[in-house]
């Protein structure tokens, strides 16, 4: 398919086919179960209740135990429970009558009882089976194993994300949507960025801008940080007013569909020439980018990206996956050395570099890629502040060509 699709629906050129979006994830994610030791997964994530059965929520990327939840196993199709049970009933013909179910109230401990006699209802005896959960608090799981006295409980998440680490062409063109929809908003919040203009303002522009074409949410509370916000780090935006020549970390992320953008450029605000440690530190955190990127191909692991980087530009973490969860795996941090997952294709990451010096400023840099057999695919386009690099990579290939100046 053409990586440049629009978003809506046309009859005359194969754009994203959701369909057969929905019916690979349920695809991958029962393969993933025959594959492991569950015979049947209680998945209370709620991203992945949309990965499963596409039920779209109203919350951002947060971990809000039963809004959404989904039993499934290799032979069960996925069973959704959900608050919003007339809705789904209504617009969601993908999923039979009995595969949308009454929500599963965690919010009330009574709550876990009443699903786990329920669940039995609709799937039959779990004696003697393995379970698998992905995530429950202690009080949850002393209730389940009560109900479930004769099951095994294994991690789940661990198996699910066994499927959805590899995307499917579908998923990565409404990843690439989404980062069409974030670069449009990092323009939007580049116009604005002006002497006198305060933090919270330039995010404004950026989150009208993805909201308006139609973002779902956005990748986090996103982060305008300025002047000496950018070193140390600080990843939030405030009311802080920017003052010329101030950097200017803009970190943010539009949603497509479910699927998250997210990248951050640094910028030197108003019409001047940034020093020459700026310069320095910017260059180092950009040359540290693109080797992370270079490395980032099949056969090689998340450590020896890593490696390639340098540890020294790892703040914390250097990167991560994107889905339906915008920090999904594969992983990048320095501890990725103890526990080495090998790349393969069709995974995408987010490299995510740091170099900062109080009293100078703070530089983090971010693409987002696709492993390929041939290479990185990166499809973050929007160019760097060409005032702070002496060098620009081969693997940069729109920086140097805007002729316009902020």
């Amino acid at each position: 398919m053409n990586d440049e699709l629009g978003t809506m629906c046309v009859d005359w050129e194969q754009r994203i086919d959701f369909d057969r979006l929905r019916r690979a994830r349920v695809q991958k994610a029962q393969a993933a179960i025959a594959d492991s030791a569950a015979d049947v997964l209680f998945v209370f994530r709620t991203e992945d209740a949309r990965y499963l059965a596409s039920y779209r929520h109203h919350l951002g990327p947060a971990v809000v135990i039963g809004n959404g939840a989904v039993v499934i196993g290799a032979d069960i199709p996925p069973i959704l429970f959900t608050m919003d049970e007339e809705h789904c009933k209504a617009r969601m013909p993908w999923l039979s009558a009995g595969q949308v179910q009454p929500r599963a109230n965690f919010r009330e401990l009574a709550g876990v009882t009443e699903f786990a006699d329920r669940v039995r209802g609709l799937v039959g005896s779990l004696s003697g089976k393995t379970i698998g959960i992905d995530i429950y608090t202690p009080s949850m799981a002393e209730l389940l194993r009560q109900a479930f006295p004769d099951s095994r409980f294994v991690d789940g998440y661990e198996i699910l994300i066994n499927a959805k680490i590899i995307k499917t062409e579908d998923e990565i063109h409404c990843l690439k949507i989404a980062n069409a929809m974030t670069e449009a908003a990092m323009d939007a919040a580049l116009a604005m960025l002006k002497p006198g203009v305060r933090e919270c303002e330039v995010l404004a522009a950026a989150w009208q801008t993805m909201t308006a074409m139609g973002s779902e949410w956005t990748q986090c509370s996103n982060i305008v940080a300025s002047g000496p916000y950018t070193a140390p780090y600080r990843r939030f935006t405030s009311d802080r007013i920017i003052r010329l020549g101030d950097v200017v970390i803009i970190d943010i992320g539009a949603c497509f569909n479910g699927y998250y953008g997210d990248y951050t450029r640094t910028w030197i605000c108003g019409d001047i020439a940034p020093t020459r440690e700026q310069i320095d530190l910017h260059q180092a955190c950009y040359d540290a980018l693109h080797r992370a990127a270079a490395a980032a191909v099949p056969g090689n692991t998340n450590a020896d990206v890593v490696a390639a980087c340098g540890e020294q530009y790892v703040l914390s973490s250097l990167g991560h996956g994107s889905g339906l969860n915008p920090w999904e795996p594969p992983h990048f941090s320095v501890t990725s050395k103890n526990d080495p997952l090998v790349l393969r294709p069709g995974m995408v990451a987010n490299f995510e570099p740091y170099n900062g010096k109080p009293g100078v400023g703070g530089f983090r840099l971010e693409h987002n890629l696709v492993i390929r057999e041939h290479g990185p695919e990166i499809y973050t386009t929007y160019p760097f502040d060409a005032r702070l690099l002496r060098d620009v990579h081969p693997l940069d290939s729109s920086t140097g060509r805007v002729l316009r100046r902020r």
